[in-house]
């Protein structure tokens, strides 16, 4: 049983900050923040596969600034384009601040970033596999 702890791996999806890390265990998330420029809500809607983070859609009000151009609409009425993505990546960096409001929402809670760091400060996601142990001591979001 002892032996069982020690080797069984726990995928995770990692925030790590400048002086922290903390892991959500859930396999899917949204990353939402207030666009800069349009000044509107963008929400980008994540899974964990593998040892890959996958872009699966996006959703924004407006075109501008960072809008993906080969994207699939995504037929809604809800005022937002969504655009079908599937895009993996192995990690992800980010700026987060208040002014953006950036927040990560899973299926159980909303995971405000910007409090986790001071304004403007870096953020990298990627996808680790921690033993259980690292996991049951480790910060969890």
């Amino acid at each position: 049983m002892l032996l069982f702890l020690l080797l069984w791996r726990i995928p995770v999806v990692q925030f790590d900050f400048a002086n922290e890390r903390y892991y959500l265990s859930e396999t899917e998330f949204q990353l939402q923040w207030i666009h800069s420029v349009e000044k509107e809500e963008w929400l980008e809607f994540y899974e964990r596969n593998g040892d890959m983070l996958l872009l699966t859609e996006t959703k924004f009000k407006t075109y501008g600034a960072g809008v993906p151009s080969d994207g699939e609409i995504i037929s809604s009425e809800d005022g937002f384009v969504h655009m079908k993505i599937n895009r993996p990546y192995k990690e992800m960096n980010l700026t987060v601040s208040q002014n953006a409001q950036t927040t990560i929402t899973t299926a159980k809670k909303n995971i405000p970033l910007y409090t986790y760091t001071e304004d403007y400060g870096f953020v990298t996601i990627t996808v680790e596999y921690l033993n259980l142990w690292e996991y049951v001591r480790g910060n969890k979001l």
